[in-house]
């Protein structure tokens, strides 16, 4: 068995009042749903932030996307991968890929760039 010492972890954003909007997300789905959720999020951190498709695309820039199909639930998570090896869950929401929530990952890679120690 090889133990990696090197293991990515995984960081939620927080906003300017100290929410964690994605982990509020994912507290707001079922049972069922979360469960899954939290097994493709640890699926990526065990391959080091990157999954190819169907779990994961990229988007624009380091932002990709996390890809959970739940029956007709299809949910979305932004995220990017950061310094220290660490993963960041920027945005989520649900169905397909409009502009504005590419926009609001955006908004939100922008503030963990200005404010890394949080993520350290």
């Amino acid at each position: 068995m090889i133990i990696s010492m090197n293991e990515y972890k995984v960081k939620f954003y927080q906003d300017d009042k100290e929410n964690l909007p994605v982990l509020n997300y994912i507290e707001k789905s079922t049972k069922k749903e979360k469960a899954k959720i939290f097994k493709y999020i640890e699926f990526l951190k065990e391959n080091d932030g990157y999954l190819d498709e169907p779990y994961s695309r990229h988007i624009k820039g380091k932002i990709r996307e996390l890809r959970v199909d739940f029956n007709k639930n299809k949910h979305r998570i932004f995220y990017f991968t950061f310094i220290k090896r660490t993963i960041v869950l920027l945005h989520a929401f649900l169905k397909k890929t409009p502009i504005k929530e590419i926009r609001k990952a955006e908004k939100n890679y922008k503030n963990v760039k200005d404010k890394p120690k949080i993520y350290e």
